[in-house]
């Protein structure tokens, strides 16, 4: 199919909130970015385009340049895939006769709903896409989920636990489209209580097979068991807690108030029920109500959210990922700890969640990991335990030399299980460049107009980068890091610039929060 050209050339003032003053098209401070295009045709030389659906191979730079932000750094595999990761994802666009959709696979799948569509990273998609500078392809997406059966929701919508409620509310804070995110509220709120109405339990807590998880052959679960586990809980509190913020945005106290209650509710039975004590984690409430005993990759998913408290000892779980009895292998962030008997019992080849590295979890977990080093005051984990994570990552997304991403990999030698099956080839089912931008150079969306940025990458480790063209509330933001001041020549130290003018700065790479 060949693109719609339509939507490759939108002048960035289409994106503009109707905030302050009348915005200008704005362009790249400091970056250019013919300067990159390099990457595209690389990435377009090295594959067969086994499929090509809205935007094909050929169109795939054009897309890239009018769509993301640019980046740059010293360490060659970190720009190499943040560039491949967005011109992966830009395969999976579709268009429907509905309006774009984002795909999982490629290739079709047999328990997919309507266009090949799966909600299971439906939450993945919309943090991944919220940086882009058009926003009808994740819009466009989101509605068809929630829309696109004769109005209503798509039938397989809840086939999976999602955090969509949350994930839209943090696209929000990227671009402030209130119009948008009101107009979504009446699905939202219908999606929660449709949840409560089958998975809630009568003390308040949800219940989820693994499978339904998308995380099969858990050490936790099976497919068919009905646990109350940490992912599907965190998700509803973080969408309680987003639906609570929309309804403040348009105005309506009562249902705010509402689902306020029902956060709070859901945080203190979570940690009430599933931290255990012994094991100094969150682990699954079995559906015989007792723990299951055992440390898994989704203890870490409450801190997505930010749910945990502070002051009540929680954030000594992460000292689990320091550890290689935990989580921490030689090829990333396993999704079971190591020092389990049940650990990668489960054979291979059938999705199995019993300890392999999936990038579903290991963004998950990076995000999670980034809101503690924002949000918490802690002394287990810090920058340089990030960086070496994100590093992994990295390291991880490579198959026969080249950068790849599929289902899951082994943790010690970094073999990808389904690497040579059709179906496993750029896998749409996890985050990088989310990842990033909001954790690795830290700009931490906000609702008021100030910006903040916090990068988490250790003194000394880069000596510059340059994070550029970013949409953010309507703007063009530039976030630069120079030790020396020899590489850009705006002297020494990060600094913040709003549509070309610095704003902000600082000679350490440090938080810095520039105000309107």
């Amino acid at each position: 199919m060949k693109p719609d050209l339509k939507y490759l050339f939108i002048p960035v003032i289409a994106i503009a909130m109707s905030c302050g003053t009348d915005r200008k098209v704005r362009e790249p401070a400091v970056l250019e970015a013919d300067d990159f295009a390099h990457y595209a045709a690389y990435f377009n030389r090295m594959e067969d385009e086994n499929i090509r659906q809205a935007i094909p191979n050929d169109s795939a730079w054009t897309w890239m340049k009018a769509n993301i932000p640019l980046f740059e750094c010293p360490q060659d595999n970190f720009e190499e895939m943040y560039y491949y990761r967005w011109w992966s994802v830009r395969k999976h666009i579709k268009q429907t006769p509905q309006g774009y959709g984002i795909t999982e696979f490629l290739v079709e799948r047999s328990y997919a709903d309507k266009y090949n569509l799966i909600s299971c990273a439906l939450g993945h998609h919309i943090r991944e896409f919220r940086w882009l500078h058009h926003p009808e392809y994740i819009e466009q997406d989101v509605q068809v989920w929630y829309r696109g059966n004769d109005g209503g929701r798509m039938k397989k919508l809840r086939s999976f636990s999602s955090w969509t409620a949350a994930a839209l509310y943090d696209r929000y804070l990227v671009n402030g489209d209130k119009d948008f995110i009101i107009g979504m509220l009446p699905d939202l709120v219908d999606e929660y209580r449709a949840w409560e109405g089958d998975r809630q339990r009568k003390d308040g807590l949800f219940w989820q097979n693994d499978v339904k998880d998308g995380m099969e052959e858990s050490l936790s679960g099976g497919r068919h068991e009905r646990n109350v586990r940490p992912t599907i809980n965190s998700y509803m509190y973080g969408n309680a807690r987003a639906i609570a913020q929309i309804a403040r945005i348009k105005g309506d106290s009562l249902l705010a108030q509402q689902f306020d209650d029902k956060a709070e509710t859901l945080r203190q039975l979570i940690q009430k029920k599933l931290w255990n004590a012994s094991d100094r984690f969150f682990e699954t409430y079995t559906q015989a109500d007792s723990s299951a005993n055992v440390r898994e990759a989704i203890g870490f998913i409450p801190w997505y959210f930010n749910l945990p408290e502070q002051g009540r000892g929680f954030e000594e779980a992460w000292q689990q990922v320091k550890e290689e009895e935990g989580f921490l292998a030689p090829f990333g962030l396993t999704t079971a700890e190591r020092r389990s008997p049940r650990f990668r019992t489960h054979g291979s080849g059938t999705c199995e969640w019993d300890g392999a590295v999936w990038p579903f979890a290991t963004a998950q977990t990076l995000t999670a990991m980034a809101n503690v080093l924002n949000g918490y005051e802690q002394g287990y984990i810090d920058k340089e335990d990030y960086f070496k994570h994100i590093n992994l990552y990295v390291e991880s997304q490579y198959y026969r030399g080249r950068p790849y991403i599929g289902e899951y990999l082994d943790e010690t030698t970094g073999y990808w299980l389904m690497g040579d099956r059709e179906r496993s080839r750029y896998y749409n089912h996890s985050t990088f460049n989310d990842l990033l931008i909001n954790g690795l150079v830290g700009l931490r969306p906000r609702a008021d107009d100030t910006i903040e940025v916090n990068p988490l990458i250790p003194e000394g480790t880069w000596d510059w980068f340059c994070l550029d063209n970013i949409p953010y509330h309507g703007d063009i933001i530039t976030v630069l890091w120079d030790k020396t001041g020899e590489k850009y020549h705006r002297g020494k130290g990060l600094r913040i610039y709003r549509n070309g003018k610095e704003v902000g700065h600082t000679t350490r790479l440090e938080k810095v929060i520039a105000r309107p």
